[in-house]
């Protein structure tokens, strides 16, 4: 599909959208993320990085572009508690939470002027927002997430591909009823990622241990765990407390450890 069109501008991004357009765009855009693989691809990343916490604790989520998204829906059927934080940069985003019933305590605020200390939230979470970037500005909210974040950061977005953008265009020519997302669904195909896009990205990020994974509907996955930090720090005491015990009663023990890795998925 040739270059990322990162200088593309989405209808959804105008602040001089009216609020009924916006609301119907909305509705729309969860309709697509429930049934073209988005829900799916943030429980996989979620599942990831949780697998590393101990039972019992709330897990703290900070999900940055929030949108309309209810994350915690998305998470019902995990047997984990979160508590989610929704940025949005949009005041009306918050509006739309309200009459919806979404549990997440949404905020207004910039992703790109995040306004929280370092090791605030076990997870970052972002989907569907780092298009929305430049390359600069998507290598300094990946940082910037890292530094927020306890355990680890997920971010789930668009492979930028030609079978992606006619499937979407077809789709919402012959489905959507907002002009919201007919137009803004094929910028964000041609502002999303390839495997190599995402590669130098993290690279440049300074991030070596990601992992990403390529799911239906040309979606990524995209999860990292931040290392000897926060909650990290205690799980691994409790892990080594427990390992000792296990070697000084039973002469044996084990011992775990992650590797990461760019890997899988499709370029």
């Amino acid at each position: 599909m040739g270059e990322r069109q990162s200088d593309l501008s989405e209808l959804m991004d105008d602040p001089g959208v009216s609020s009924e357009e916006l609301e119907r765009a909305l509705r729309e855009l969860e309709i697509i993320n429930r049934w073209l693989g988005g829900y799916r691809t943030t429980r996989i990343g979620m599942d990831r990085l949780t697998r590393r916490l101990g039972s019992g604790q709330p897990v703290t989520v900070l999900d940055i572009g929030a949108g309309g998204t209810d994350l915690h829906a998305i998470l019902r059927f995990s047997d984990r508690r979160f508590e989610v934080t929704a940025l949005d940069v949009n005041p009306r985003v918050r509006e739309f939470a309200a009459r919806r019933g979404h549990r997440s305590d949404v905020v207004t605020g910039s992703a790109h002027a995040l306004p929280y200390p370092d090791r605030s939230f076990d997870i970052v979470h972002a989907s569907l927002f780092l298009h929305h970037c430049t390359d600069f500005e998507a290598i300094q909210l990946l940082q910037q997430a890292a530094r927020i974040a306890r355990v680890g950061v997920v971010i789930n977005d668009l492979h930028r591909h030609a079978f992606a953008l006619a499937g979407i265009t077809a789709l919402t020519a012959l489905l959507s009823r907002s002009p919201i997302v007919r137009y803004d669904s094929r910028v964000s195909v041609r502002r999303a990622f390839t495997r190599q896009d995402l590669d130098t990205i993290l690279g440049r990020a300074g991030i070596g241990n990601a992992t990403l994974s390529w799911h239906w509907a040309f979606r990524w996955c995209l999860w990292f765990p931040v290392e000897g930090s926060g909650r990290d720090e205690v799980e691994m005491s409790d892990g080594m407390e427990h390992g000792m015990r296990g070697r000084i009663g039973n002469g044996n023990g084990t011992k775990g450890g992650m590797a990461g890795g760019i890997q899988g998925g499709m370029r």
